[in-house]
This record gives structure tokens, C-alpha cells and sequence, in this order.
């Protein structure tokens, strides 16, 4: 069977990621980004590039978004030009971003009303996951839509879960992204405690990671901060975003989440000392501070 053509909207690290697994699968690829500049690698690699997220939609029978924000999907898919006015009947969207649940429910009902299957798919992983086709896919939306996008989702990940309607892939995402913000912020309080009492940092983060509190985000900060490495991969800033969301989500359900609340201070505490598009595990940096702040 001929592969699916695919429209890939977003070309920032993830995007970017998923758009070159694609192509070096010999999946048919358009992409399309708002800085044309970051196109013109893909061009090279064979991807078509759209000037518009209409005429990359208008190629493809799957077109999946990864941006940052609500705004920015709000940007990507409406409008003249958005990629819902090119996307035919019976054409596959995928929402991979991570976004609040009622951006993702307003845009299932206009997908419905285009008559296009609807997906709200974000995504654990990083770049590395992105670019090895080793992402975990949460998945909202029908049987049969995951169905149509299954060959697609099989290239860039290593597992798909479907979690109900959508929203569902939604809602899970900020609900691991929110407890994944909370490991590293007390991981930078941790350090804190550490410095200011004297004790030997590199042993003390050996006994936490080796220990009971020892998750793989723990492990990922505390590896970052002995070596030094703040690359990439996911910036502080954009988890920030996530922990906004879940928050907001949070009270949309009546519940007070507080401990994503404080893990939102300490890392607007980080950004506010410039460490905001650095990899959210610059949040550990933002230690030295804590010691004179009150929460």
C-alpha cells in the first residue's frame, strides 16, 4: 500500500524530529513552519514545503502539529489559512502539542464539523525520542481515527495508548508534565538544603537518585547539574506553560493543585534569572536563590 502523505506543522525540536524520521522512513512529507528558514533543511531531504498551513494540509491525508501554545495551534489550524481550511473530508488531524483540554475540544468539534477525523495526541519523550521514532503517544479521540493514523504513530513512536475521547491525551499530558515539574523543582529545593548545610553535593545527589527518590526526572537533573550540561531538549520556559495549563485545568475541575502551584513559583523563580530557553533542567541551577526566598 502506498505510505499516507503527511503534513508536518511545527518544525521546532520535536517537529522537527518527527519530520525527519518520516522522511528517512519514505513517508511522503510536506512541512510547513512560520520561519520559513527552518524549512529549507527538509526541502534538501526531500519534504515539500508549504508556505501556509492550508496549502500543507490541501497535500496530505495526516497532518499533525507540534507548536507551542494554545495560541499557536489556534494559529496553525484556523483561519483563511489555517491547515482546517485545506484539510479534506476524511483527512486524519493529529494535535500533538501540549494544550489545554478546551482548546482541544473546541478544535475536535471543528475538525467534526469539516468532517475530519480528530486526534489529540501529545507526547512523552524528547529530542533524542523524537528523532529515533521512540515517542510515547496519549491519545484522545475515536477508535477508528487512531486506526487511520495508526501507520504514522508506528514511525514515531514506541507504544501508542488510546485514553478515551478526546481531551483524554490531553488531560494526561499535562497531568505527567505537571508531576514531571514537581520532581525537579524539589530536586532544585533539595539542593538548596544540600548547599546550605554543608554537605558534599555530589554524594548527596548519589544517595537521592540511587534511592527511593530516585525517578528518571530526578536522575536527568541531578545528571545535568554535576556535569554541567544544560543542552536542549526541552526548555524551562515551555514547562512552565504545562504547569500553567495544569493548573488551570485544575480549577476548571474545582481542584487546588498545590503542589503544582509551588513547583510553578520555583520555576518562575529560574526564568526570572534568565534560564527560561535553557533545557528545563537549568531549574536545578536556580538552587542559589532559594536559600533567600519565602514561599
Amino acid at each position: 500500500m502506498a505510505k499516507q502523505h503527511v503534513a508536518i506543522l511545527g518544525l521546532g525540536i520535536m517537529g522537527s524530529g518527527m519530520a525527519s524520521r518520516l522522511l528517512a522512513s519514505d513517508f511522503p512529507v510536506t512541512v510547513y513552519n512560520r520561519n520559513p528558514a527552518k524549512a529549507a533543511p527538509f526541502a534538501k531531504a526531500g519534504a515539500s514545503v508549504a508556505d501556509s498551513p492550508r496549502a500543507a494540509a490541501q497535500r496530505s491525508e495526516v497532518i499533525l502539529s507540534m507548536v507551542a501554545d494554545d495560541q499557536a495551534s489556534r494559529d496553525i489550524w484556523l483561519g483563511e489559512s489555517g491547515a482546517l481550511n485545506g484539510a479534506a473530508p476524511g483527512s486524519t488531524l493529529i494535535e500533538s502539542s501540549t494544550l489545554t483540554v478546551p482548546w482541544i475540544q473546541e478544535l475536535a468539534a471543528a475538525a467534526a464539523g469539516k468532517g475530519c477525523n480528530f486526534l489529540d495526541a501529545p507526547v512523552t519523550g524528547t529530542k533524542p525520542h523524537a528523532e529515533s521514532g521512540e515517542l510515547l503517544f496519549l491519545v484522545g479521540g475515536s477508535a477508528s481515527a487512531l486506526a487511520n493514523a495508526q501507520p504514522v504513530l508506528a514511525v514515531l513512536g514506541r507504544d501508542v495508548i488510546h485514553l478515551g475521547p478526546n481531551g483524554s491525551g490531553a488531560l494526561m499530558k499535562l497531568i505527567n508534565n505537571f508531576m514531571a515539574a514537581v520532581q525537579a523543582a524539589s530536586l532544585a529545593e533539595a539542593v538548596a538544603l544540600i548547599t546550605a548545610g554543608g554537605l558534599d553535593r555530589e554524594k548527596a545527589l548519589s544517595i537521592l537518585t540511587d534511592g527511593v527518590p530516585g525517578s528518571p526526572m530526578l536522575k536527568r537533573v541531578a545528571a545535568r547539574l554535576s556535569s554541567g550540561d544544560f543542552t536542549l531538549n526541552f526548555s524551562l520556559r515551555l514547562m512552565a506553560k504545562d504547569l500553567t495549563y495544569a493548573l488551570s485545568e485544575g480549577s476548571r475541575q474545582q481542584l487546588d493543585l498545590q503542589t503544582a502551584a509551588a513547583a510553578l513559583r520555583v520555576f518562575k523563580d529560574a526564568i526570572d534569572q534568565g534560564f527560561g530557553e535553557e533545557d528545563l533542567s537549568a531549574v536545578a541551577k536556580s538552587s542559589r536563590e532559594l536559600r533567600t526566598r519565602r514561599y
